[in-house]
């Protein structure tokens, strides 16, 4: 009954994770989108504005320049859907991959590590990740776009370096990515959002906001809609476990910040062919840097033989009734508990036990390299 619990909660989890994340993701996309369609205005007090239909109704919006002359009753905000997103963001983190460190967090072929430390680590790096991108930030290199961009990759790599060195394959992909998550919401709780109130207490005092507030919310924002992409891609990467190298992890971030570029520059009218292909290319790049090797002839090896290694080293989680602890129900709805049902997976086998390694998680029923090297044989047998 605690696995079933466990299941349903989890599945909760990432329903409403998934809901609060398109509302967040949602509401960037459009408002840079609104941002890039603006009709310049000869007026003093707007920036622009524009026209729209949606729904069956016309719509008009307009941007200040700075500021209206006298604050509006109403004043709508946009920082829940944040805030929501990272908060479920997280608690699935802990119902994944912290309360279940020895399954999809800690691979002993990496690193060795007792499950609190593991935990231990997976936080810090969250932590750490945010202070040393504020400090960046806020240094002289955040005055100058390209140069606070490189040194944000950089970074970036050093982390998803440093990650591949401590964590599984998938233990270190959700962490990157929560990382960039992490790193996006703390964008809105400490620099958007404080300088938003500091803009709108001071129209109260009859003061001119501090321009600078706005400028650097707008800041944060691009970087928040350049991380978009790539957070998105580890949310859904995980259900797909490979040998995830590093390298992949950073051209997986230049793809979506690239792709994301073209769909900006293309709300302004211009959208280079080269950048999306870019884009592309460095996905083709990351696909390369997982790819398995190219398969060979083999000996025919006697099922019997294999039957007895997937009973000993799979069949307790993917069965009709497992018997692993906390596993309600075989993952992914693989079962491996009779002889026809192993011939049907004969290929998800060699995937996921032989190629990316990610099963049995952080190894955990001692799969040989033996047994392996007897799985792949019986797969590429002839």
């Amino acid at each position: 009954m605690e696995a079933y619990l466990l299941e349903w909660l989890n599945l909760l989890l990432r329903w409403a994770h998934v809901i609060v994340g398109i509302a967040w993701i949602g509401a960037s996309f459009y408002f840079i989108w609104l941002d890039n369609h603006l009709e310049a205005s000869n007026s003093r007090e707007f920036q622009g504005e524009l026209h729209a239909i949606h729904g069956g109704g016309f719509y008009r919006a307009q941007k200040y320049k700075l500021a209206p002359a006298e604050l509006p009753k109403t004043l709508h905000w946009f920082k829940w859907e944040a805030y929501w997103t990272w908060l479920t963001g997280f608690a699935l983190l802990v119902a994944m991959y912290y309360v279940n460190a020895e399954l999809y967090l800690i691979d002993p072929a990496v690193m060795p590590l007792s499950k609190a430390a593991a935990i231990g680590i997976g936080i810090a790096f969250l932590v750490f990740s945010i202070f040393v991108y504020e400090v960046v930030c806020r240094s002289p290199l955040g005055r100058n776009d390209l140069l606070l961009s490189g040194t944000i990759l950089v970074l970036l790599a050093l982390a998803a370096w440093g990650l591949s060195k401590v964590f599984s394959g998938r233990g270190a992909f959700i962490h990157y990515g929560a990382i960039l998550g992490s790193i996006m919401v703390a964008n809105v709780a400490h620099i958007i959002i404080p300088g938003q109130r500091r803009m709108v207490k001071a129209m109260g005092e009859g003061r001119e906001p501090d321009p600078r507030d706005a400028a650097m919310g707008k800041q944060r924002s691009v970087h928040n809609t350049y991380f978009t992409l790539p957070v998105v891609f580890t949310m859904i990467a995980g259900h797909y476990p490979a040998s995830w190298n590093w390298l992949a992890l950073v051209a997986l971030t230049l793809a979506g910040a690239l792709i994301r570029v073209w769909f900006v520059m293309r709300h302004k009218g211009q959208a280079p062919l080269g950048v999306l292909v870019a884009g592309i290319v460095f996905v083709v790049i990351a696909a390369l840097l997982v790819s398995p090797k190219k398969q060979i002839q083999s000996e025919p090896v006697a099922f019997e033989d294999v039957k007895r290694v997937i009973d000993a080293r799979c069949v307790s989680c993917h069965a009709e009734k497992p018997t692993f602890q906390g596993i309600a129900e075989a993952p992914k709805g693989v079962k491996l508990d009779t002889p026809e049902r192993i011939a049907a997976q004969r290929q998800q086998i060699y995937q996921q036990s032989v190629l990316s390694k990610a099963m049995p998680p952080g190894n955990l029923t001692g799969l040989s390299e033996e047994e392996r090297r007897l799985l792949e044989r019986w797969t590429l047998a002839r």
